[in-house]
């Protein structure tokens, strides 16, 4: 993937909104533990996964890679 998730932004939408890292997985379809490891820079999640955050936090894939500020 050419985004970098290093700065991303997904804890902080997922606190913003009171959310368990389990609750958001869940909603969007993946494990917590893939949730927990995009949120540590660890891993990044595919396009696919990208789109879906996205859609849920109601924000651009820039907003949610820190590319961009909301």
């Amino acid at each position: 993937m050419i985004l970098s998730f290093k700065n991303n932004r997904i804890a902080e939408l997922r606190t913003a909104l009171s959310l368990s890292q389990r609750r958001l997985a869940k909603e969007i379809g993946t494990s917590q533990a893939n949730l927990s490891r995009w949120e540590q820079g660890l891993n990044e999640p595919s396009i696919m996964e990208c789109w879906r955050l996205a859609d849920f936090f109601d924000v651009s894939i820039d907003v949610l890679c820190g590319r961009r500020d909301y």
